[in-house]
């Protein structure tokens, strides 16, 4: 189960440095191979892995290509008090509460990206207004954020998107921008876990060097190869979060 629950880590943060959404792998490794930990715990435990690969490959975005800090920084300021309050609802909203809510949305993504395939692969400088800077601060670093903090599912690329969606970013700049508030969320989640005792140090220590070795192989092969391979990682991660919540809806037991 160790072994297992280290490679899901390395490869979620391959997946979260390329795009998000590493949670998808690594949540239920843990809920898997540590059924006897609250969800909270597993949440926490998550989260300090997370953290260290989000913060890795958001530094190794930040040294190969330029981000637009005006529109980050205040995303990730934000983030980081919005994911804390999340973290203080995890575990007492049930997952049926939320996950057609979460489905609807992730089908309607797809579609989008789908019949979209311009979509991320140039910037659009024009569309960096004052009220588009505000929109996306607004919905990162608030509506997405506070969902991290309270389950997480989806987080990365829904950051992704709304980076591309809002202010035009092309997908890898939209990437090395949601990684810095990703950081934000995870940490302030991070916070309020270890507050109330719901971190496995020990766990998450070596879950999060495993994490921080796939984020450095992600966020470098999300740099080389460019939008267009963040573009196909993207629906991929989509289209699995889809059947993952899909099976769940219905009924069926799928990890």
């Amino acid at each position: 189960m160790i072994v297992t629950l280290l490679v899901a880590a390395a490869a979620a943060g391959w997946v979260d440095a390329v795009v998000g959404g590493g949670g998808l792998l690594l949540l239920p490794a843990l809920l898997v191979a540590a059924p006897q930990l609250s969800l909270p715990t597993v949440l926490g435990t998550n989260k300090l892995a997370a953290i260290c690969g989000t913060s890795t490959a958001a530094v190794t975005y930040a040294r190969k290509t330029k981000i637009d800090w005006g529109v980050a920084a205040p995303s990730a300021a934000l983030a980081l008090l919005c994911a804390g309050c999340g973290a203080l609802l995890a575990g007492s909203i049930p997952p049926e509460a939320y996950r057609p809510v979460v489905l609807v949305v992730l089908v309607a993504v797809a579609v989008f990206v789908t019949v979209r395939p311009a979509m991320g692969r140039a910037e659009h400088m024009e569309k960096r207004t004052a009220l588009r800077r505000g929109a996306v601060v607004a919905v990162a670093g608030g509506l997405i954020a506070a969902y991290d903090g309270l389950i997480g599912p989806g987080t990365g690329t829904f950051l992704v998107l709304a980076f591309t969606a809002i202010v035009g970013a092309d997908f890898v700049h939209g990437s090395a921008m949601a990684k810095l508030v990703n950081t934000g969320t995870n940490l302030g989640a991070l916070i309020v876990f270890a507050a109330t005792g719901h971190v496995e140090w020990l766990l998450g220590a070596g879950m999060a060097v495993c994490n921080i070795a796939g984020a450095v192989i992600g966020a470098r092969m999300a740099l080389r190869k460019g939008s267009g391979f963040v573009r196909v990682v993207l629906l991929v991660v989509v289209l699995a979060l889809i059947v993952k919540l899909g099976a769940a809806q219905l009924g069926i037991s799928w990890p």
